[in-house]
């Protein structure tokens, strides 16, 4: 994070995800990555902790202090702590100035009006001179160096934390898209509830994240060479502590159905798309960002289910954010597609 005195106005983009927020500063890149978490005291409203110091206090902290997720779904879910959590965001990358910065926002591209206004509203209380909003697979696009400017048709499957979101790109505008509410999350609350019905185990969010990234696959067929790894909870009949062996087949078969409305979802945009624009992408494919884009196997189950070359982008975990910078960085793409 930068902190020197700054005398310039900053045009910042910022991915606001559920999980994450990624914070891109014009001429330095991304400068910001860390959870869309906060800690507060729920007595004096007071906030403890933002960020990574927030994520370590989750499930740890005494009765008085709650540490929250503000975005639910990819939206606002709790509308003062978002914009304290922006707040230290935009205050902790631009350092002291005397001009407010410009803020485009990215936002899931099934968005409704009232929601897009509350990320506006949000951003500005927080500190912004102008705020804009992007949708994340345009914003996701650019960033994976699709040519979204060029008559030719591309791919995107954006997989956040709380929404998952597909959109064919040409000339600059979204063809077509479909925004579901499935994301890492949801895949997250599929293993918590797997284990609690199989095993009789209560475990938390981030040992189902854990479960997630070391077992994780998209193809029960491959899962079983990623082996096995210990998992401890609660048991649910005792009360005690205990420690279970929970295989890769079994957490496939946890986000089974997750997995499928993704893929449903992803055929239903390739059904809706203009046949020249399904001829281009046979050839250029499909491109995945997102943190779900880390998840094995994936690329080849969506070659398999649609037949559709399908590929994983350079820097996957980025991509909304750097393509939020680069749109602010070209001001008639800019004011094309802000919304």
């Amino acid at each position: 994070m930068l902190s020197a005195f700054n005398f310039n106005p900053q045009r910042i983009g910022i991915d606001l995800g559920t999980a994450n927020t990624i914070v891109f500063l014009e001429n330095h890149g991304i400068i910001t990555r860390e959870p869309s978490v906060v800690s507060k005291n729920m007595v004096t409203e007071e906030i403890i902790a933002v960020g990574k110091q927030a994520y370590e206090m989750i499930g740890r902290t005494p009765e008085n202090i709650e540490t929250l997720r503000p975005m639910k779904d990819g939206v606002i879910a709790d509308y003062p702590t978002t914009t304290a959590m922006l707040k230290y965001f935009i205050q902790s990358t631009v350092g002291k100035s005397f001009f407010k910065p410009t803020v485009m926002i990215c936002v899931p591209s099934g968005i409704t009006d009232v929601e897009k206004r509350a990320v506006l509203d949000a951003t500005k209380y927080a500190g912004a001179k102008e705020a804009y909003v992007i949708e994340e697979p345009f914003a996701a696009a650019v960033g994976a160096g699709l040519p979204v400017q060029e008559p030719t048709g591309s791919m995107i499957l954006d997989i956040g934390g709380g929404t998952t979101d597909v959109a064919a790109i040409s000339l600059g505008g979204i063809v077509t898209s479909r925004s579901i509410r499935i994301g890492g999350d949801k895949l997250n609350e599929a293993i918590i509830q797997y284990v609690r019905k199989k095993h009789n185990l209560l475990i938390g969010d981030r040992t189902a994240e854990d479960v997630k990234i070391n077992l994780g696959a998209a193809d029960s067929r491959y899962a079983e060479q990623y082996g096995t790894m210990n998992v401890r909870g609660r048991d649910m009949v005792s009360g005690l502590p205990r420690t279970i062996e929970l295989g890769a087949v079994e957490v496939c078969e946890a986000m089974a159905e997750n997995i499928s409305q993704i893929l449903q979802t992803i055929k239903e945009v390739l059904e809706l798309m203009p046949p020249e624009i399904s001829a281009d992408i046979i050839d250029h494919g499909i491109v995945i960002t997102g943190g779900g884009a880390m998840l094995r196997n994936l690329a080849d189950r969506i070659m398999e289910e649609t037949q559709v070359p399908s590929f994983i982008a350079q820097e996957p975990l980025d991509c909304v954010a750097l393509g939020t910078g680069m749109i602010l960085a070209n001001p008639s793409l800019m004011k094309k597609r802000s919304i």
